[in-house]
């Protein structure tokens, strides 16, 4: 048997290998809102969602709009003795750095700023690819590195640190809220949410499969040769 025989993709599209024990198995057909398990570990394989394109990427454009807000309005302003100041999230990392904090300010900006960025915009374009008529083969690229960016995205946590910050200097100064705060809670429900409603098996339906195109070429250069 050949290389090239034993790397082409399987034909029925049904049939796929668990992510964690690699067992081969052919999917169910399921109701929305169903989900199929490996009938050996339990991983869950895949979730049936009604209209999955069209309402991550209502939310995908959301959080387009959020992260914008988040990273050009004020996070936070304290005001004490008569004087106040305010800050955002890239300003914060920039202030780290000034103070020699290079490798926690690192941390913030890869973590809060564009890891987030990368999440958001891999979602979106390979959404707006899906939804083409004859998607592009760098959606399945995009798809792949998606779950990447989900790992390094911690805008949840900066959340977590924001407002236990909160607690700790109300003692000391007024602490006044800025837009950016109360985007940053909304844009982590809606990436939440944005997770919850996407279907990765959706996608790979419509992106035609490489050895597939190279067929159908190969069959337009055979009817117009004479």
């Amino acid at each position: 048997m050949s290389d090239e025989s034993v790397n082409q993709a399987v034909a029925d599209a049904s049939v796929v290998a668990c992510p964690n024990c690699d067992l081969v198995q052919r999917l169910p057909e399921i109701a929305s809102g169903q989900s199929a398990r490996c009938s050996r570990c339990g991983t869950e394989l895949w979730r049936r969602r009604d209209d999955s394109l069209n309402r991550t990427l209502a939310l995908t454009v959301a959080a387009v709009l959020l992260y914008l807000i988040i990273n050009t309005m004020p996070m936070l302003g304290l005001t004490a003795v008569g004087r106040s100041s305010f800050t955002t999230v890239f300003r914060g990392a920039e202030l780290l750095w000034e103070h020699g904090m290079h490798s926690v300010s690192a941390l913030v900006f890869f973590t809060v700023i564009l890891a987030p960025a990368l999440q958001i915009g891999f979602q979106l374009l390979l959404l707006l690819g899906a939804i083409c008529e004859r998607p592009p083969a760098w959606v399945g690229t995009f798809l792949r590195y998606l779950p990447s960016t989900r790992i390094w995205s911690m805008l949840e946590v900066i959340l977590i640190g924001v407002l236990v910050a909160l607690t700790k200097i109300a003692e000391y100064a007024t602490v006044i809220p800025g837009h950016a705060l109360f985007a940053l809670g909304a844009l982590v429900i809606v990436l939440a949410a944005m997770q919850s409603s996407f279907d990765p098996r959706e996608i790979w339906q419509r992106v035609e499969w490489a050895h597939g195109r190279n067929e159908a070429a190969a069959g337009r250069v055979a009817e117009a040769t004479p």
